[in-house]
């Protein structure tokens, strides 16, 4: 199965975002260190895009989600994304420690 990672605008703005706060809080090897751990895991995502936990949302749009842990020294952090026919969608990039379902829609 060969798979387009597509990272969506919202999760775009979520590792930017990150990324300026570990450039303000950590300096810019931790913020790279960061973008760097996302590519990583995307990379692997691609190959095994089942590996992550499919998540049981109410609202029609967000089923079907996936997630798994960031790692490499960002595992608070948490990517959901979708497996299409043909695509990897990323949809968004959170923090372990926010309120998923508040962001999300309620979870069964």
């Amino acid at each position: 199965m060969n798979l387009t990672l597509r990272v969506f605008p919202e999760a775009e703005a979520d590792l930017r975002k990150q990324h300026h706060w570990y450039l303000d809080a950590a300096g810019e090897a931790v913020a790279e260190g960061f973008i760097a751990a996302f590519r990583l895991r995307s990379a692997e995502l691609l190959r095994n895009p089942h590996m992550g936990r499919l998540r049981r949302f109410r609202p029609v749009k967000l089923r079907g989600l996936r997630s798994v842990i960031l790692r490499h020294r960002f595992e608070q952090f948490v990517v959901f994304y979708r497996v299409t026919d043909a695509t990897l969608d990323v949809v968004k990039v959170v923090h372990g420690a926010r309120d998923q379902p508040k962001l999300s829609g309620d979870e069964d």
